[in-house]
C-alpha cells in the first residue's frame, strides 16, 4: 500500500506589537536600491502594508522565547514602520502582520532573507503599462498616478505612449520578441499598420535598431525645424488641423509633421501673400516658388537700384553700435572667452548692426515696368524676394522699340523662356496662325529637356530608394574608371557632381520626387555631425542597412538623364550614351513617372507641342472617337479639352516612359553562380 505524500504545513501568521520587533543581522540586503525608505514610508502611510513580515522569536541564552522577534526578511518594511513610528504616524504597540518561524528551524535566517529578495520576479514593464492605463481608465489622473508610484508626470506620460503601439506588436515585446528600447521607438506613430510593416521590414534584417525604427516611421513626414515650419509657423499649421508626430523618449525637435501636403499649402498661400504684395509696388511680373533652381537668373538682365538713405537717426544709431562694439571686444581682448552676458550683448549689436546696413533698395518706376521678382523661400525658412531681373525678351523691346514693350503683356506668352520652335499657349491668334502642316514634328530641345528634367528628379528619387541598384550602378561605374580609364591622382578620385536641373516645368518642384528627395535630404543633413573628422568616424560606425541609404542617397545627385542640344557628333554621341544608361538604370528601378506624379497637362506638355501632337496623345489614350471629337477645336481649346481627357489614363510622352525589364533569375542564384565561377577560378 502507498504511503500517503507528506502535506506541508505553511508557517502561523499573526499580529505583534511593533515594539516587539527589531531588525535582524541576518537580512542580506546591504545596498540600498530602489524606492527610498522615506518613499516606502509615505507609500504605506497611502495604502498600507501590503506584505506581511517574516519573523523569528529570540531566544534566550537558556533557549527560551523572550517575546521578542528579529527581522530577517522585510527589513526595508521594517525600516519604513520605523520611520513612520518616529513621524508620529504609527503607535508604537501598533500590531504589525508578521510570518512566524517557529524557533529552532532548519531554515537559516540568511536562507529566508536571500529567497525574499532572488525568488520574487519584478513585474513586466508591459503590466505596468496595462496597470497605468487601467487606472487612468478608472478615473486617476496622470498626476495622481506619478504621485502613487513616486514618479514625474512624464514617466506616467511615457508609460501610456506605449499602449498606443499595435497589440501585435506588444505582444511580441511580451514574448521577449523585441527589446523595451525598440518598443519605444515604434511610440512615435500610432498608425499600427505602419508600425507592423516597418517590423516586418526590420525582422527581416540584422539591424533593428531605435533610430531606425524611428526614421522609418517619419519618412513621409517633416521635421518641425524644416524651414517651410519655420516660415509659416507650427502654431499656423497645427490651427489649420495638422497633426504634428512627438517622441516622448528622444529628443526630437519638435516632432514630426505628419501632413506635408497640407504644410505646402500653407506656405504657398503665405509666399502668394507675399508675392502680392511685391506687386503692388508695382513690377512688371512676380514669380512665385517654394524655391527656384540654381542659376535660374543666369540668362536675365538686372536694373540697378539704390540703397535706401539711412535717416540721421539710424546713422547716429548705427555709429554707436560699432562704437559699442569696439569697446566691448577691446576690453576682452585678453579674455578666452566673452563671460555669457557680454556674449549675448554682442550678438544682440551684431543683429542690430545687420538690419542697419542691410537697407532696402530703391528702384526707378519706369525700370519696374519691364522687370520682375522672384519671391521663394530662403534656407533658414525666411522670406526670399529677388528684385529687378528683365527678361531677354523685354531687354529687346526696349533696344529696338524704344519702349520698354509692356502693352499687352497680358495677353501673351504665359510660359516664358521656351526655345522660337516651341508652340506656346497665348491669344487665339497665336494658336489659329500655327503652321500645322509639321504635323507630328519633333519635340523641342526645349520640351525634351523640361521633360527629361522631370524624368531625372524621379529617378534620383526611385535610385536613392533603392541601395542595392545603387551600389550595382556605383561599380559599374568604378570598374569602368579602374579598368577602362586613367585612374586620377587623388586618394580616391570617385566623386559625385552635382548636376544641376536648371530648365523644367512649373510643377516638378512641387512634386512627389521633388518632396521626398527634399526631405531625405533634410533627415540626413539633421543627424550629421559639424566636422570632417567626426563626419568618417559617424560614418564609420554606421551599420551596413544605413551606409547602404547614405550612399544611395548621395550618389542620386549626380544621376544625369537629361536631354541636351548637341551640334557634335562627339556631343552627341555622349548624351546617347548616357541616356541608354539611363535607361537601363530607369528599367532596374521600374521607374514609373505616372507613380511619380507626371500627368499631362496644357502647361508642362499640351500647350508645348503641335496640334497633332495633341490628337496623338489623346488617340493613344482614349481612343479614335475621343480625338476625333476634339480635332475640330483651336489649339488653346483643344490643349483645355485634351488635359481633362487624359487625366488618370497613365498616358506618358515617349520621353518619360520606361521600357519593361527582360525576366531574370532571382538575385540569389546570380550571386550563387558568381561564386562558384570564382571557386572555379581559383581552383585552376
Amino acid at each position: 500500500m502507498a504511503s500517503a505524500i507528506q502535506k506541508i504545513a505553511l508557517n502561523a501568521s499573526r499580529d505583534i506589537p511593533f515594539n516587539k520587533l527589531v531588525l535582524s543581522q541576518s537580512n542580506v540586503r546591504r545596498v540600498k536600491a530602489g524606492l527610498s525608505i522615506e518613499e516606502l514610508a509615505r507609500d504605506i502611510e497611502r495604502r498600507g502594508l501590503l506584505q506581511s513580515l517574516n519573523v523569528r522569536p529570540v531566544l534566550n541564552g537558556e533557549g527560551a522565547e523572550t517575546g521578542t522577534y528579529e527581522v530577517p526578511a522585510g527589513g526595508r518594511r521594517f525600516r519604513a514602520l520605523e520611520l513612520l513610528v518616529k513621524q508620529k504616524k504609527l503607535a508604537k504597540t501598533a500590531p504589525v502582520p508578521c510570518v512566524v518561524r517557529e524557533a529552532g528551524s532548519a531554515i537559516l535566517a540568511e536562507d529566508d532573507s536571500l529567497a525574499e529578495n532572488v525568488q520574487r520576479v519584478a513585474l513586466h514593464p508591459l503590466d505596468q503599462f496595462r496597470a497605468f492605463r487601467d487606472m487612468l481608465e478608472k478615473g486617476m489622473s496622470e498626476e495622481e498616478i506619478a504621485a502613487a508610484f513616486f514618479v514625474v508626470p512624464a514617466v506616467v506620460k511615457q508609460r501610456l505612449r506605449l499602449m498606443t503601439v499595435s497589440d501585435k506588436l506588444l505582444e511580441i515585446y511580451a514574448q521577449d520578441g523585441m527589446r523595451l528600447e525598440q518598443l519605444m521607438a515604434f511610440s512615435i506613430s500610432d498608425d499600427h499598420v505602419r508600425q507592423e510593416q516597418v517590423w516586418e521590414i526590420i525582422a527581416q534584417s540584422h539591424n533593428r535598431e531605435p533610430y531606425l525604427i524611428r526614421r522609418m516611421l517619419t519618412e513621409k513626414t517633416v521635421r518641425a525645424s524644416d524651414r517651410r515650419v519655420r516660415f509659416v509657423g507650427l502654431d499656423v499649421y497645427l490651427a489649420a488641423g495638422g497633426a504634428v508626430m512627438r517622441d516622448l523618449f528622444e529628443a526630437d525637435d519638435g516632432g514630426w509633421l505628419q501632413d506635408p501636403i497640407l504644410l505646402d499649402r500653407l506656405v504657398m498661400e503665405k509666399l502668394q501673400e507675399a508675392a502680392e504684395q511685391v506687386r503692388a509696388e508695382g513690377w512688371k511680373w512676380v514669380e512665385t516658388a517654394l524655391s527656384f533652381p540654381w542659376g535660374h537668373t543666369r540668362h536675365l538682365a538686372e536694373i540697378d537700384g539704390v540703397p535706401v538713405v539711412l535717416s540721421e537717426e539710424d546713422a547716429a544709431r548705427l555709429t554707436a553700435l560699432h562704437s559699442e562694439q569696439e569697446t566691448i571686444e577691446a576690453e576682452y581682448a585678453q579674455a578666452d572667452e566673452f563671460p555669457e552676458e557680454v556674449d549675448i550683448r554682442l550678438g544682440e549689436i551684431e543683429q542690430a548692426i545687420e538690419a542697419l546696413e542691410e537697407r532696402p533698395v530703391s528702384f526707378d518706376p519706369v525700370d519696374m515696368q519691364r522687370a520682375g521678382v522672384f519671391v521663394s523661400l530662403d534656407t533658414d525658412g525666411t522670406l526670399l524676394v529677388e528684385r529687378g531681373f528683365v527678361r531677354p525678351e523685354d531687354v529687346l523691346a526696349e533696344s529696338e522699340d524704344g519702349h520698354d514693350g509692356s502693352e499687352g503683356y497680358e495677353d501673351t506668352v504665359v510660359h516664358q523662356g521656351r526655345g522660337d520652335d516651341v508652340e506656346e499657349i497665348g491669344t487665339e491668334d497665336t494658336f489659329d496662325t500655327e503652321p500645322e502642316e509639321d504635323g507630328l514634328k519633333p519635340l523641342s530641345d526645349r520640351l525634351l529637356t523640361e521633360l527629361t528634367a522631370w524624368r531625372t528628379l524621379a529617378l534620383r528619387d526611385a535610385f536613392a530608394s533603392n541601395p542595392h541598384i545603387a551600389l550595382t550602378e556605383f561599380l559599374h561605374t568604378l570598374v569602368r574608371d579602374i579598368y577602362w580609364q586613367t585612374p586620377g591622382a587623388d586618394c580616391l578620385e570617385a566623386y559625385v557632381r552635382e548636376i544641376s536641373l536648371p530648365v523644367h516645368s512649373p510643377d516638378m518642384p512641387g512634386s512627389l520626387p521633388a518632396h521626398s528627395l527634399r526631405q531625405r535630404n533634410e533627415v540626413w543633413k539633421h543627424d550629421l555631425p559639424e566636422n570632417e573628422d567626426a563626419l568618417w568616424h559617424w560614418i564609420n560606425g554606421l551599420d551596413d542597412t544605413s551606409r547602404l541609404a547614405m550612399l544611395a542617397h548621395c550618389l542620386s545627385f549626380g544621376i544625369n538623364a537629361l536631354h541636351e542640344s548637341s551640334y557634335g557628333s562627339s556631343l552627341a554621341r555622349s548624351v546617347r550614351e548616357r541616356l541608354t544608361r539611363a535607361d537601363r538604370l530607369a528599367t532596374a528601378l521600374t521607374l514609373d513617372l505616372v507613380e511619380a506624379g507626371w500627368q499631362p497637362t496644357v502647361e508642362n506638355y499640351l500647350g508645348c507641342v503641335t496640334k497633332a501632337r495633341i490628337l496623338e496623345a489623346v488617340r493613344e489614350a482614349r481612343g479614335n472617337e475621343a480625338a476625333d471629337r476634339i480635332a475640330h477645336l483651336k489649339k488653346a481649346d483643344m490643349a483645355q479639352a485634351a488635359e481633362r481627357l487624359l487625366e488618370g489614363t497613365g498616358w506618358l510622352p515617349e520621353a518619360l516612359r520606361t521600357a519593361h525589364a527582360p525576366e531574370r533569375t532571382e538575385r540569389e542564384e546570380g550571386a550563387a553562380r558568381m561564386t562558384d565561377r570564382h571557386d572555379a577560378v581559383a581552383a585552376e
